[in-house]
């Protein structure tokens, strides 16, 4: 936030392009003492008012608010099991998806179940079980994603929010835990803190076998399965791409037909 986008004069011999302590304080209501307090951490118990007039003087979306919320004012939550089962009516939808590679992840972005040429869009990889981890630990992710530092920044922002739903999930924890060492890339973009839910974006991959591919991606929930994600992966229809996810199909088709052989022989 910059003085002029709360009405505020620029003023002279800024050391910081962001709001003063002493700035952020007026807008919001406060005295500069309590202020000063809630960011030193001294002031740990923010009344619902408080923050409030905090997230609308700083301009938070809601994606951020939530977390706000979440963060100052933690409530009981029953957590939900990590490993829930996936009903076969939804397995079944997804394999009936033959045209839209689809993915059903959790908030810690490990792949729970996936339709043919979803698994064959990711498939390969050391951790093709994991779109964190293979976004920020595959050395090969930089040249899969087209756009790595837009998505790699996306992921992080959205493993963030996953936190407000959840704030003592021991496996999101360790996961961030586990990034934050081992890439330096994650560390830096976490920092950032930026929240916002993945809901509909564009990937570009550089797919190993079939080459470019311009998707789109749509997130959604399931009302069957709570706290999972689905990623619906589309290519505009009669498009370059369309034809090489036909292609990619086809071949995953046949992989997997020589593998059942080959178990049949064995």
């Amino acid at each position: 936030m910059t003085p002029d986008q709360i009405g505020l004069p620029p003023g002279r011999n800024r050391r910081v392009p962001g709001l003063r302590r002493e700035e952020v304080a007026t807008a919001a209501g406060l005295s500069v003492d309590y202020y000063t307090r809630l960011e030193q951490g001294r002031e740990r118990n923010p009344s619902p008012s408080v923050l409030t007039a905090l997230a609308r003087t700083l301009r938070l979306e809601p994606d951020a608010q939530r977390y706000l919320y979440a963060m100052a004012i933690p409530s009981p939550r029953t957590p939900r099991p990590r490993r829930q089962q996936v009903g076969q009516n939804l397995l079944d939808l997804l394999a009936e998806w033959t045209n839209h590679p689809t993915l059903l992840v959790d908030g810690c972005h490990n792949v729970v179940a996936g339709n043919q040429l979803g698994l064959a869009l990711f498939g390969g990889h050391a951790h093709s079980d994991n779109m964190a981890r293979l976004m920020f630990l595959d050395p090969i992710a930089p040249r899969l994603f087209r756009e790595w530092d837009k998505v790699s920044a996306a992921c992080v922002a959205a493993i963030r929010s996953a936190a407000s739903h959840d704030p003592s999930d021991a496996e999101l924890t360790a996961l961030v835990g586990e990034l934050s060492v081992r890439s330096e890339h994650f560390s830096r973009l976490w920092a950032k803190a930026d929240v916002r839910e993945k809901t509909t974006v564009s990937l570009l991959l550089a797919h190993p076998v079939v080459g470019d591919l311009d998707l789109v991606m749509e997130m959604l929930q399931p009302g069957s399965a709570p706290g999972l994600r689905l990623k619906i992966y589309r290519a505009a229809p009669g498009s370059e791409s369309a034809e090489k996810l036909a292609v990619l199909g086809s071949l995953s088709v046949d992989e997997t037909t020589g593998r059942e052989r080959s178990r049949e022989r064995g």
